[in-house]
């Protein structure tokens, strides 16, 4: 008999490599700028986070308070537009501006 992994543990496995974190993250991003549901970013970040060593470590990489951290990733949170560019910044990401498709812009 094979053993089988749990999905959560291959899928934190996965997240290990940056392209794939980066296609997660990318991929959340897109289905909140559809439907403006947050909580499958939050859910993203929380696991590309748990990917690299947990909350913890990204609290202490950004210097943020670790209570308020979890706080603001949480399936209630709202956290503020700062503190997601500090907690992307602290697992090796940023926001960025693209055109949408059909626009001037």
């Amino acid at each position: 008999m094979s053993q089988l992994r749990n999905f959560k543990d291959y899928h934190i496995e996965k997240l290990k490599n940056p392209k794939e974190a980066r296609a997660y993250l990318s991929l959340a991003l897109f289905d909140y700028e559809k439907d403006n549901d947050i909580d499958d970013f939050l859910l993203a970040i929380r696991d590309v986070a748990q990917a690299r060593g947990g909350l913890g470590k990204l609290a202490q990489d950004t210097r943020l308070n670790r209570q308020n951290l979890y706080r603001a990733l949480s399936e209630d949170g709202n956290p503020r537009l700062e503190t997601i560019g500090v907690v992307l910044r602290g697992l090796g990401f940023r926001l960025s501006i693209e055109p949408l498709a059909g626009s001037d812009a």
